[in-house]
């Protein structure tokens, strides 16, 4: 198919024709949440509830607990539910449904139980919103056995994953920038993307720079500083965080045998240091790792500032990496 006759459609746009492509084709694909009747918050189920009716979109009160409780017990009843939690800050209202429910049910009834369920949850920092509409939890969901967790970068991606996570089987945690809806791209509605396969999003020889979700378009730009620098970058974008892509990260690292991972989450204990360590013990690469500092995210432009990782933190970063070493 030739590029330029693809759609063109917004990060939003592409999850709405995703979920129209399921629910036409699996009559048990329900969506269940606060304002879907209305399109959601952020225009990701716009129009579903005309063409698919209350009983499929079904909105809700206002209670996550009650939510992600309805839906997990939908999917332990045969549907496959796409529970919206409207932002990951609200999700933890629900965690006790998530933890000790959605995750736990297939292991601990031996594979009688399975529960597949999409939990949409918009993360990241939404400008102006302050410290609870605005965190990054990716790393949280990694740590838990049985979720499956999946941060979304580019229109194309947040239309194939969400396909992909929709025929898993399993519950995945869905995560979608808060600010990326607007984002358009060319979509291919056939294209497959499967869970757990990274993409390389640019090929270089000097530094292996891995990210995702909305970080990427800083990597992106600083990517073009250094290469006018002549430093040459390779950008992976992870894609799937649990399970992530171990394969390619590696592959990448032992070419270039240098390692940056970048992520607008706090920085300490976040899903960064699982890929450097793995690196780390896998290929002895040298590593670093570039996350926000651990601090609320500000409600003022000023201090909202001080959580983000721009391109001139991720370029200055790349060139201690490939600093030589004191003493060496």
């Amino acid at each position: 198919m030739v590029l330029n006759t693809l759609p063109q459609w917004s990060y939003s746009e592409a999850a709405v024709q995703a979920l129209a492509l399921e629910m036409q084709a699996d009559p048990r694909v329900v969506v269940v949440g606060e304002d879907v009747g209305r399109g959601g918050i952020f225009g990701q189920y716009k129009g579903l509830q005309a063409q698919f009716g209350p009983q499929r979109v079904i909105d809700t009160p206002i209670s996550e607990a009650a939510i992600m409780g309805g839906g997990v017990g939908m999917a332990l009843a045969g549907l496959r539910p796409v529970v919206e939690m409207r932002v990951v800050d609200f999700a933890l209202c629900a965690m006790d449904e998530i933890v000790n429910q959605a995750a736990k049910n297939r292991y601990m009834f031996g594979g009688q139980g399975r529960v597949p369920l999409v939990a949409r949850m918009p993360m990241g920092i939404w400008d102006a919103s302050a410290a609870q509409h605005s965190q990054s939890l990716e790393a949280w969901f990694a740590h838990l056995p049985g979720l499956v967790v999946v941060c979304p970068g580019n229109p194309q991606d947040n239309h194939s994953l969400l396909r992909a996570a929709l025929q898993s089987g399993d519950p995945v945690i869905y995560l979608e920038h808060k600010t990326l809806w607007g984002q358009t791209g060319a979509v291919d509605v056939n294209l497959s993307v499967p869970l757990g396969k990274a993409a390389v999003q640019r090929v270089g020889e000097q530094v292996t720079l891995v990210s995702w979700s909305r970080q990427l378009l800083a990597c992106q730009t600083a990517c073009e500083a250094l290469a006018a620098q002549g430093i040459s970058v390779e950008l992976i974008d992870l894609r799937t965080i649990w399970p992530w892509d171990r394969e390619t990260v590696l592959n990448s690292c032992g070419k270039t045998g240098h390692l940056l991972v970048v992520h607008e989450a706090v920085q300490a204990a976040g899903f960064g240091a699982e890929i450097a360590a793995t690196v780390a013990e896998q290929l002895g690469a040298r590593v670093q790792r570039l996350g926000a500092p651990r601090i609320p995210v500000g409600y003022s432009p000023g201090l909202e500032a001080v959580s983000r990782i721009g391109p001139e933190a991720i370029a200055s970063a790349v060139h201690q990496l490939l600093a030589p070493r004191k003493g060496i």
